[in-house]
């Protein structure tokens, strides 16, 4: 090797060792303000609940909660802890978990914002609609979809969401034998999609009897999975570590499917109203069906709505509009199932009320007084929204005087709040005098859609599309439980059973 070869490589290595010396020192001092900053932020956040006492915690991984066990672990706690306690996630991130009507009511007539740490991962997914936006933006969108809900626009759909429960109940009768054993989540959330797309999206045909929906319903499935551990997982806060985890990966899959179900939706609904007669058809109603407001909207006033407004809220309502309903037609049944006395005298009200059921219109879902009790009792067991979390804006102060500081993530678990004895006296019985006319209770003890001015704008909707999903279901199935496959609630965006919902059906004759 020639003297100057030599030189060079000896050059160069010591380059790459100053280089190396460079790099490590850098790499040790981020380390430090890493840990420095985790330090302070744990110090500030213990100073901040340390009115609130919480079971013992590892100082790095918070509380360890076995996987799919978070509803469980919530419930253990409320007895020792009463109204809330500090749940620490890892040691630099906590939220308190609220179970009391007061402070359900004190934190829902305020106006925090949604918080951002638990949200924010589903805006690649259903974009900035009602559930994620805040503020004025959030107000606007508010008062624009409002008049979708009137009643002069929800009484026809009562007609839509029958033809499509039939749909379903037919599909029952040629696939179950008697007594056969069926998973029933995954007919239900096709039925609510299908009414969904026919009630706010004017779609026509049928979503039941078309495969192609079963790849969106799929999407939404792994969204609300990934989304909801992403949240629990300290390494996937980063985008650029998510985006290239397997998790992150199968995450953006999904969302392309989910989107290009939306906008196959809008593009669908947009060529119709290029039709004369049917956009004259439109502008004759009284009140608009959700998406033509929204379309109208973006024609009328394009600075007021964006496309991506547009398909933001179109992602937020085709999710919510149909997975939460199926959460809640699924336990119902099942709750309904496991309590056959309570079945019995539904279906012998629904009976007086429909005979065959060849006809069920908006009248008659006033009119079936105990089967709404047995409704709302298997609602206030497993509410469809297992709970929300806002992130304090000011402090507050709670009626028992205990105190938190602007910026404290607050999560309202509506699961705890409906299985909390001090509010409901033996919580896990099934007891549906507990909603009859007469009863009383604390005006935030059950709140199933949530309350304040974000509560569930759909509500009434919903309501509707249980009544008449229970109603025609008991006119032809008699439900019976399947005592080898126990349903267990987990939490997600939306409440689910670990292992489905799996009911036996027994044709009524």
């Amino acid at each position: 090797m020639s003297v100057f070869a030599l030189s060079s490589t000896r050059f160069l290595i010591g380059n790459i060792y100053e280089f190396l010396q460079v790099a490590s020192v850098l790499s040790l001092l981020l380390l430090l303000f890493k840990a420095a900053q985790f330090y302070l932020q744990r110090q500030w956040l213990l100073r901040a609940t340390q009115q609130f006492p919480s079971p013992p915690s590892h100082w790095f991984f918070g509380h360890k909660i076995p996987k799919d066990r978070e509803l469980q672990e919530v419930l253990k706690q409320i007895v020792n802890f009463p109204s809330a306690y500090p749940q620490w996630i890892w040691g630099s991130k906590v939220r308190l978990q609220v179970y009391d009507p007061d402070y359900m009511k004190l934190i829902l007539g305020r106006s925090d914002p949604k918080s951002h740490g638990s949200y924010r991962f589903l805006a690649p997914w259903i974009g900035y609609g009602l559930l994620l936006l805040n503020g004025q933006p959030w107000f606007q969108h508010r008062r624009m979809l409002t008049p979708a809900f009137h009643h002069d626009i929800l009484k026809p759909y009562v007609e839509i969401m029958a033809d499509s429960v039939r749909v379903m109940l037919d599909k029952w009768e040629q696939i179950v034998g008697q007594d056969s054993t069926l998973e029933l989540f995954q007919h239900i959330t096709l039925m609510t999609l299908d009414t969904i797309m026919k009630c706010a999206f004017s779609h026509e045909g049928s979503v039941q009897l078309d495969r192609k929906y079963k790849s969106y319903i799929r999407a939404v499935e792994d969204l609300n999975n990934l989304s909801f551990y992403r949240v629990r997982n300290f390494f996937h806060q980063n985008d650029i570590i998510y985006n290239l985890s397997s998790n992150g990966r199968q995450a953006k899959n999904a969302c392309q499917l989910a989107h290009d179900h939306t906008d196959q939706v809008i593009k669908s609904r947009r060529a119709q109203l290029q039709d004369e007669r049917e956009l004259e058809k439109v502008k004759k109603k009284r009140k608009l069906d959700f998406l033509d407001i929204l379309l109208f909207a973006r024609m009328e006033n394009r600075s007021s709505l964006s496309d991506e407004d547009l398909r933001a809220e179109v992602d937020t309502f085709m999710f919510e509009g149909h997975d939460t309903t199926a959460s809640g037609v699924s336990w119902i049944f099942y709750a309904l199932a496991t309590h056959p006395e309570h079945q019995q005298r539904c279906r012998e009200e629904v009976q007086s009320l429909l005979g065959d059921g060849t006809s069920i219109t908006w009248e008659h879902l006033d009119k079936m007084p105990y089967t709404t009790m047995c409704i709302k009792e298997a609602l206030r067991l497993y509410p469809p929204v297992p709970g929300v979390s806002r992130e304090l804006s000011t402090p507050v102060i709670f009626p028992d005087g205990r105190s938190l500081p602007k910026g404290i993530t607050v999560v309202l678990s509506f699961y705890a709040l409906h299985h909390n004895p001090s509010v409901w006296p033996n919580p896990e019985v099934f007891d549906p005098s507990r909603f009859a006319p007469e009863a009383s209770r604390h005006s935030h003890s059950f709140l199933p859609f949530s309350a304040g001015a974000r509560n569930c704008i759909g509500k009434q909707f919903a309501m509707n599309e249980l009544k008449v999903a229970v109603a025609l279901t008991l006119l032809r199935f008699e439900l019976l439980p399947d005592p080898t496959r126990i349903p267990v609630p987990t939490a997600r965006l939306v409440l689910k059973s670990k292992n489905g919902v799996h009911l036996r059906l027994k044709k009524l004759q």
